[in-house]
């Protein structure tokens, strides 16, 4: 009889497992993008708005190509992007997968993101992409381009600003024309400005009312060999970042610009700070925290990265497949 007892209990365990399997249970792989980058931060910040904590899913931290071959092979269940409009990527993982399911936000999650970050509604046309039968909402912050105030001096920060308005013609990539002259103070909001782009700037007829950085760097001792933090290969800065660099070695004279692979924002401002790299593209909202020491900034504040420029709106974009039935965050609750 104990035996029997023991029996069924083991069978409704099991039946019990399985019934918050299939509920969700936690069990949900969501690629959050890298460690200590801003995807990674606003992505806990968007699941929190859902109430969803750590240990509530299993967190991959990847870039957002490798999360969207995940989502291809079935291994990701949800990936979350800061990406620009359209996203090469998302259009390729349609193309091979072609059950692509973007997930907008609720009104109340906005309202949470809106109120504890620098991110602010945004409406995605359903003519974006060719999957979309609605418009997507979703909530939007600026990339931009910082610069380290101990290797780009004025005259320098000048002439990178002023290739980034009036060479974009030349870059190929879809991003390339946000950056006029127009958009040029984006995301500058708060920020130090190198005081070669607010010349550049203000040469063209805009005002600048940001304080200006203080720079250290010397065009006498000017080095030839400079970096580039960009992010992942799969997402936006990396390809769009190779093409400002070609564009700068082109027209900036003996200048060399290498654009590296990085975790993007909170990386590339920390190894701008550390004295290991020279420009870094940035999201704005990572870069205000950089400069007053929130976040993950705090204690380590980035006081030597100057605004020289903004580069595209960055559109948060949520990924899944039909095949997942999942319909929006909420359904992981």
């Amino acid at each position: 009889m104990r035996r029997k007892k023991v029996h069924v209990l083991f069978f409704l365990a099991i039946g019990m497992v399985l019934v918050l399997s299939a509920c969700g249970g936690g069990s949900e792989n969501i690629a959050i993008g890298p460690a200590a980058s801003e995807t990674n931060n606003v992505a806990k910040l968007i699941l929190q708005a859902y109430g969803l904590e750590d240990g509530d899913y299993k967190a991959y931290q990847e870039g957002f190509g490798d999360a969207a071959d995940g989502v291809q092979d079935g291994n990701i269940d949800v990936s979350i992007g800061i990406l620009g409009l359209p996203a090469a990527s998302i259009e390729s993982l349609q193309a091979s997968a072609g059950d692509v399911k973007m997930l907008g936000l609720s009104d109340k999650a906005i309202e949470h993101i809106e109120k504890n970050s620098g991110y602010r509604r945004l409406t995605i046309p359903k003519e974006t992409y060719d999957f979309l039968t609605e418009d997507i909402e979703t909530v939007t912050a600026y990339a931009i381009l910082m610069g380290s105030t101990d290797t780009i001096d004025e005259e320098l920060g000048y002439e990178i600003a002023k290739s980034m308005i009036e060479n974009a013609s030349e870059n190929t990539h879809a991003q390339a024309q946000q950056m006029t002259l127009e958009n040029a103070l984006r995301g500058a909001e708060g920020l130090l400005i190198h005081p070669g782009a607010k010349r550049y700037y203000e040469e063209q007829g805009l005002t600048v009312e940001n304080e200006v950085a203080e720079l250290t760097a010397d065009a006498t001792k000017r080095k030839k060999e400079f970096i580039l933090g960009t992010g992942s290969q799969g997402g936006t800065y990396y390809p769009l970042g190779g093409e400002m660099a070609n564009l700068w070695n082109k027209y900036i004279d003996g200048m060399h610009v290498t654009n590296t692979e990085t975790g993007a924002s909170v990386e590339n401002l920390s190894t701008i700070r550390d004295g290991h790299m020279d420009l870094g593209m940035s999201v704005h909202v990572p870069a205000l925290q950089a400069l007053n020491g929130e976040a993950e900034f705090e204690g380590h504040e980035v006081k030597n990265a100057a605004f020289i420029g903004h580069i595209y709106p960055e559109v948060i974009q949520i990924v899944t497949r039909e095949k997942t039935k999942i319909k929006s965050l909420g359904d992981l609750k």
